[in-house]
């Protein structure tokens, strides 16, 4: 069973020695891609059983068990070699995933994710370090897949106990999904009691309304609304 203050610790402790984090924000994003993908390996490994011919949207090579797993062979991507494939290859790739609107949400969401995201890590020995314990987390286990929705909560908690300072909002790429399964229609109510800022609602009602006065101005031209609905 995964030690959470251990596994946030042990990540924290070794990325303040790489020069190109700035505080725990950018840990934060630091860790969440590489979680990202680490889940999403499992994920395919599930889907890959389960449905026939089954095609990843992410080529074989950045896939996370290709290169981010170290067998201990001597040949896992470390130093400059490791910063020059995510950097160069990685990012590049994902960030530009032939991506359409009838694209699976469980494929598309890798492009969204990404299009955000960035590597701040300047140290390639760090980086595998790093790397190698996230890879460490077997979501295979029961417990452990469990385990992995209090990781950010973990890291959230160690920031205000280390009076660190910032605001932490849910990625767009999940709000998008949230409301794509929730389907919201005219004349329901909804209630969201740790809404926070209400940034999933408010975000959501402007494309809606974006969206629905294209559809109602078809022959004028129109500009997107900048202002926030009230929520």
């Amino acid at each position: 069973m995964i030690n959470l203050s251990g596994f946030v610790k042990k990540l924290r402790d070794i990325m303040r020695n790489d020069s190109g984090i700035n505080g725990d924000a950018q840990r934060i994003e630091q860790i969440a891609w590489m979680l990202f993908l680490k889940v999403y390996d499992s994920k395919e490994e599930d889907w890959e059983i389960d449905e026939d011919n089954y095609e990843s949207i992410i080529p074989r090579k950045y896939r996370w068990s290709n290169w981010a797993h170290d067998d201990k062979s001597g040949s896992a991507l470390t130093g400059d070699g490791l910063l020059d494939f995510v950097n160069n290859g990685l990012f590049p790739t994902l960030k530009n995933l032939p991506v359409d609107k009838n694209t699976p949400i469980n494929k598309a969401i890798v492009k969204t994710t990404f299009e955000d995201a960035n590597n701040y890590m300047k140290d390639g020995v760090l980086l595998r370090q790093v790397i190698n314990i996230i890879d460490e987390i077997d979501f295979s286990d029961y417990e452990e897949s469990h385990a992995f929705g209090d990781i950010y909560e973990s890291i959230l908690k160690e920031l205000q106990s280390a009076g660190s300072s910032g605001e932490f909002y849910t990625p767009r790429a999940v709000t998008d999904f949230m409301a794509m399964m929730i389907k919201p229609q005219i004349g329901e109510k909804m209630a969201d009691f740790a809404c926070g800022f209400r940034v999933i609602i408010v975000i959501e009602a402007n494309s809606y309304v974006n969206t629905r006065s294209s559809r109602l101005l078809p022959k004028f031209k129109t500009h997107k609304i900048n202002s926030w609905c009230a929520a």
